[in-house]
């Protein structure tokens, strides 16, 4: 029975890697295409997304598949209740980057600074989603805290670009449109950030038996 619970373990441990990747993927091409303006990269992103939906399933249902038939207790239990969290924020990381690609159309034939400030979002943003499901992985707390810190680099990069966006659009009102555009697009690169913390925070869960959220 436990050789059997072990295998399905290692199975989710995958399953949720993969689901991960896909996430990161989604990030790098949503960057991608709005530094490249490629909207062949856009529509990537929004097929990344239907794989990560469609791994939010899979992952469902081999932890209900766990919770009914292992009947697991204790920390084998917290990690699985912990997966589920987590898929949950790994797919809304999928709809933000989509987001992200849809609004393309909109800044991708106009000159626009801060360009830097949002790809480091991006690159930032990246590596908090690998490192929490790592962390998961891994079962590896420090590298769940590590990640819960992090999220202070995407929101000092926000606010960065929050303030330039402000002050290009007292200056010149005539782009005023393009800055709230693209205001909108940092301001998703900081909610996938949000989720991966959250995720960090679920990994701390099924570790420590406590959830710290403020």
């Amino acid at each position: 029975m436990r050789k059997a619970f072990d295998e399905q373990m290692k199975q989710l441990h995958e399953k949720l890697t993969e689901m991960g990747a896909h996430c990161e993927q989604a990030i790098d091409l949503a960057a991608k295409a709005l530094t490249t303006g490629d909207p062949a990269l856009a529509e990537q992103v929004l097929s990344t997304d239907g794989e990560i939906d469609q791994a939010e399933r899979d992952i469902e249902a081999l932890c209900l598949k766990l919770l009914l038939h292992q009947q697991p207790v204790a920390r084998d239990l917290r990690q699985i209740s912990a997966a589920l969290k987590m898929i949950t924020d790994m797919e809304r990381i999928g709809d933000q980057a989509s987001d992200i690609a849809q609004m393309l159309p909109y800044v991708r034939q106009q000159k626009w600074q801060d360009s830097e400030r949002i790809s480091g979002m991006a690159s930032e943003t990246i590596r908090m989603v690998t490192g929490s499901v790592d962390a998961y992985v891994r079962q590896d707390l420090a590298l769940a805290s590590a990640v819960i810190e992090q999220d202070d680099v995407v929101d000092d990069y926000f606010n960065q670009v929050k303030q330039s966006l402000i002050r290009r659009m007292l200056e010149h009102p005539e782009e005023a449109e393009l800055a709230l555009d693209l205001m909108m697009i940092a301001k998703y690169f900081e909610r996938i950030g949000d989720h991966a913390t959250n995720i960090a925070e679920w990994v701390m869960f099924s570790l420590t038996g406590r959830h710290e959220s403020p």
